[in-house]
């Protein structure tokens, strides 16, 4: 499963696939406009395989569309109730705003970063803090969302632990979002799960408009 496009001023994309002899993954990625220049961007991760992990990713995504200008906490306590009859799932949510902003949350075992060049290689300048739980069935008290100020350049990457989490160093920050995508999930998937990796850039501002603060 490959998609991607734009936002306003972000560039995404996502690559994924199911476990090999599974029909379905229960990896799933969300790509919404929040409105008023803001982009919301979510990676699920349904407990397990197959179509009970399909179903409870599912469950949360019809959530985040329905509810897309929602805080991210009140995201998160929401798709925590709609999937109290599933197996649960992790979940990662990310907003960019249109102050140059990314507010980030996540709850489980997906991954986000932004990473930006470096001297020599590609470096992260800002890591994600996960909090334990299951979304759907074990949700901590106090969750809290974290924001970073993100510049023209940067990339955001969410990835599912299907996917080998020291992938950094290999990536081409010159290429599309797609082609960083594609090249995540062909060298540095498992075998043993579903994988799903999703890349948005904060292209910068086109010209004559300038960034809300």
């Amino acid at each position: 499963m490959r998609e991607d496009g734009h936002i306003g001023a972000i560039e995404w994309a996502v690559a994924g696939r199911a476990l090999p002899g599974q029909r379905v993954s229960g990896d799933r990625s969300i790509v919404l406009d929040a409105g008023g220049g803001s982009a919301l961007f979510a990676v699920l991760d349904g407990l397990g395989h197959g179509d009970a992990a399909a179903g409870a990713a599912d469950r949360a995504a019809q959530v985040l569309s329905e509810n897309r200008a929602e805080p991210l906490d009140v995201l998160m306590l929401l798709c925590h109730r709609a999937m109290a009859d599933t197996r649960g799932a992790a979940v990662s949510l990310a907003l960019f705003d249109a102050a140059d902003r990314l507010h980030w949350l996540g709850v489980g075992n997906v991954d986000s970063r932004v990473v930006a060049a470096g001297t020599v290689k590609p470096v992260v300048r800002a890591t994600a803090l996960l909090t334990g739980g299951i979304v759907g069935y074990l949700l901590p008290p106090n969750i809290q969302t974290q924001t970073v100020v993100v510049r023209p350049g940067d990339l955001l990457l969410m990835s599912t632990d299907g996917i080998v989490s020291d992938f950094v160093d290999d990536i081409d920050l010159s290429k599309p979002t797609a082609d960083i995508t594609a090249d995540i999930l062909a060298h540095h998937v498992k075998d043993t799960d579903d994988a799903l990796v999703l890349a948005a850039r904060h292209r910068g501002h086109s010209p004559g408009e300038a960034a809300r603060t």
